[in-house]
């Protein structure tokens, strides 16, 4: 999407285009959309010019190109948003985004005062958006890496601070009167010691609520500043129409100490919120900045940034770890607690991952860099983290609709209190300052705070000990779950199956171990592993293979000189038409016994089994304590593998699985996850390889290992950073925990209001009180949520 074109014309980016044929299809498609007057394709540019009529939905567009097997570029941008004060002001940036064209969603979270918008495209589209926010009446930037703030001038708890000494000799006499002491301050005094705290120290208020006028909205802001500038208001009135000599009844000690509580409960709020986002620092915390590198022969340091994929980098021991790479000379141990949870150190041998921001042990390793910058673990990492903690569940919808209508409803409730107390008593300043306790009392920060604050806890928490959660959708998901569908191969057993036995149709076990080495060169698979490692074993080199093709839950196809191979599972010989009966018996009794067996054929005029091979693999030593941990829980679980019955049945047994969903295709995995689903379990999967996408995709919950493949992760909701089943239940125990705290959090934050608003219409509420009360509330969830930060994994 272009950002500065009209509301009615559009420039998609349009991928998988490959022909004419393709251009005809996509403008096809676009021109039967509703309200598109035009659209023409550019294949050379791989865009498509669409003109609508004005205050199209860009998502409709969208969907007709994928409709047509083609896709759209996204653009996704944050933005710090300054400014917001509640609930009402999050509702408002978002609506101004989402009248942005191109934007196809915006969420604002008021607990980390960001914005994150999707839209079309990948134009210029951050000044589009932060014009609108300004348009708003707010401010906009482009996020800063989070920091621990600078001590810079003076610190953030001046005003408060200020506040309060101005407004103690107000509030005393007030609090000296029951025992009898009488020292009330002259009026020009009191006037003196309000109005700095009124209309210097309280001008934000009034700048947030003219900005609220202006946009034809309310705040907390505006609830603030009415309210206060009321009572003072009506004490200058009392004390200007007073006669000489006498003392009015004034109540600038009310309007002045609402404002210092506010600034007060402002201040702590951003204090405690500060501590939630201690995660993301403590991540940024482990970026090195420089990186000791050797060019030339020589070592040299650079700065991290400036390392190249391939360089080799020399890490000292006890040095942080700069790049994601592969050790080529050396042995040592990394400490990797902080990026996995991993409390140990994990030996680190020539060949072995090394993961950016890790602790380097006892030895010098030299490393050669794999993944740097934006593409590295570390990276990836913290922005999980960060869009998780941006990001909303689906229980804040019902926070947005209520906030969406609270701050108009309170001004009304105001109105008629004043109305109400004028026409009963006919007094004026009762009136107001009931409807000004009223104002104060209602002010819905705890509202916005209530959820943004939990998650924000939750997903640090979790990140700490090695649980990234994508979403705050996921994290409020997994609450729920009753039932959880594991993969074997990888997830439960090691995943570093060995080759234990092999018989060849015409009994040479070595050109069987030969070929099966040639089609598998290429394949990460665990069984590919084992085969090549016997093959070194042996003294074999393997040929290289040709036509080398991935046949997802069946096996591999391959051509080795003339030959046409297939290896791979019982289904894959059975759709081939191959007869194993040959070898049939032993293989059966080794596949009983837990044993993977895959089968080796040559296609031909007729196809010819050439032999088979039997893997074993060991169950992951924590496999059984995970089990047991989600049955303690409440949660049923299942094994659901493309493995044969036998294998699958004998690592069932041993672990304590009941249901065993076994020979079946990737998609095959996603139906039985749909099934379950269809039977009312609420099902989590859990999986680590290509062919568990699909299943991850469609669960309640997806929940993937790190040490797996990369599509597996970004199917999934929650990614677990070390290979241990266990952590599927402190995942599940932790989504529990955050979701109870949100459900407190927004217990209390509506009480508040439920109980004040009617205590401070009849009256029975000083603005001194409500002040206090509504500065309590927003601190309370927000110290509420930080109480995460003591969940332990259960072990």
């Amino acid at each position: 999407m272009n950002p500065t074109a009209s509301a009615h014309e559009w420039t998609l980016p349009v991928s998988g285009m490959s022909c004419a044929s393709c251009v005809k299809r996509v403008e096809k498609v676009l021109a039967k959309v509703p309200g598109v007057a035009s659209a023409s394709v550019n294949l050379a540019t791989e865009t498509a010019s669409v003109h609508t009529a004005p205050g199209f939905d860009p998502a409709t567009l969208k969907a007709a190109v994928e409709s047509a097997g083609y896709g759209v570029a996204e653009h996704h941008v944050q933005l710090a948003v300054e400014g917001m004060s509640c609930a009402s002001c999050a509702g408002r940036v978002e609506k101004a985004l989402r009248k942005v064209p191109g934007v196809l969603e915006a969420t604002v979270n008021l607990a980390t005062e960001a914005a994150s918008v999707r839209m079309l495209g990948a134009g210029a589209a951050a000044p589009a958006l932060v014009a609108a926010i300004e348009a708003a009446g707010y401010r906009a930037r482009l996020p800063e890496p989070a920091a621990e703030p600078t001590a810079r001038g003076l610190p953030a708890w001046w005003p408060a601070a200020l506040a309060a000494l101005l407004s103690a000799p107000l509030l005393l006499p007030m609090l000296l009167a029951p025992f009898g002491v009488h020292a009330m301050l002259p009026a020009w005094l009191q006037a003196l010691l309000a109005t700095p705290v009124q209309f210097w120290l309280g001008a934000r208020f009034y700048r947030g609520g003219w900005k609220a006028l202006r946009a034809g909205t309310g705040n907390m802001d505006l609830l603030v500043a009415l309210g206060t500038s009321a009572g003072y208001g009506l004490s200058v009135y009392q004390w200007l129409a007073a006669p000489a000599g006498a003392m009015p009844q004034l109540y600038f000690e009310a309007s002045a100490v609402v404002i210092t509580l506010v600034l007060l409960g402002k201040w702590l709020e951003a204090r405690a919120k500060r501590q939630t986002t201690a995660a993301i620092r403590a991540l940024q915390a482990l970026r090195p900045e420089t990186a000791r590198v050797r060019r030339g022969g020589c070592d040299i340091d650079v700065p991290a940034a400036q390392v190249r994929v391939g360089e080799l980098v020399v890490v000292r021991p006890g040095e942080r770890i700069p790049v994601d790479g592969r050790v080529r000379e050396g042995r040592s141990h990394a400490d990797e607690a902080l990026l996995t949870g991993e409390p140990l150190p994990v030996a680190k041998t020539e060949g072995d991952r090394v993961t950016g921001g890790a602790i380097n042990g006892e030895g010098l390793l030299l490393v050669e860099t794999t993944a740097v910058g934006a593409e590295s673990v570390l990276a990836r990492i913290i922005r999980l983290v960060e869009a998780a903690q941006a990001a909303k569940a689906p229980i804040q919808r019902l926070v947005d609709r209520v906030s969406a209508v609270f701050v108009p409803a309170v001004l009304g409730i105001a109105a008629l209190t004043f109305a109400g107390w004028w026409l009963h008593d006919g007094a004026v300043e009762t009136a107001i300052v009931n409807a000004v306790a009223v104002l104060v009392i209602a002010c819905p920060c705890a509202l916005g705070l209530a959820t943004p604050t939990a998650i924000m806890a939750g997903t640090g928490i979790g990140a700490r000990h090695g649980i990234l959660i994508k979403d705050a959708e996921a994290l409020e998901r997994a609450h729920a779950i009753t039932a959880v569908a594991f993969d074997k191969t990888g997830t439960l057993t090691a995943g570093r199956p060995q080759l234990l036995v092999l018989e060849s149709a015409d009994g040479d076990t070595d050109a069987l171990l030969a070929l099966s080495a040639a089609i598998q060169s290429a394949s990460p698979h665990p069984l590919a592993r084992a085969v090549l490692e016997r093959a070194q074993a042996r003294g074999i080199d393997a040929r290289a293979a040709t036509e080398v093709q991935a046949l997802p839950g069946r096996g591999m196809a391959a051509s080795v000189g003339s030959r046409r191979l297939r290896l791979g599972s019982r289904r894959l010989m059975d759709e081939l038409g191959v007869d194993v009966a040959p070898l049939a018996a032993r293989a059966a009794a080794l596949e009983a016994e837990g044993c993977t067996v895959s089968w080796l054929a040559e296609l031909g005029e007729r196809p010819r089994l050439l032999g088979w091979l039997a893997f074993g693999d060991a169950v992951k030593p924590d496999a059984k304590a995970a089990v047991a941990r989600l049955h303690a829980l409440g949660v049923k679980t299942v094994m659901l593998t493309g493995d044969n019955r036998g294998a699958a049945g004998a690592v069932a047994r041993e672990l304590g699985i009941l249901d065993v969903i076994a020979d079946v295709l990737p998609a095959d995995k996603a139906a039985a996850i749909v099934k379950l689903k269809g039977d009312g379990w609420v099902v989590a999967m859990v999986g680590d390889g290509i062919n568990d996408a699909p299943a991850l995709a469609a669960a309640d919950v997806g929940i993937a290992m790190a040490s797996g493949t990369d599509v597996a992760m970004h199917a999934a909701g929650v990614t677990l950073m070390r290979g241990d089943p266990r952590l599927v239940g402190d995942a599940i125990a932790l989504s529990r925990r955050t979701f109870a705290k949100i459900r407190q959090n927004l217990f209390w934050a509506f009480a508040y209001n439920v109980v004040g608003i009617p205590l401070a219409v009849f009256g029975l509420l000083s603005p001194v009180i409500a002040g206090a009360a509504m500065a309590l509330s927003s601190v309370s969830v927000v110290s509420n949520a930080l109480l995460l930060q003591r969940w332990k994994p259960g072990r």
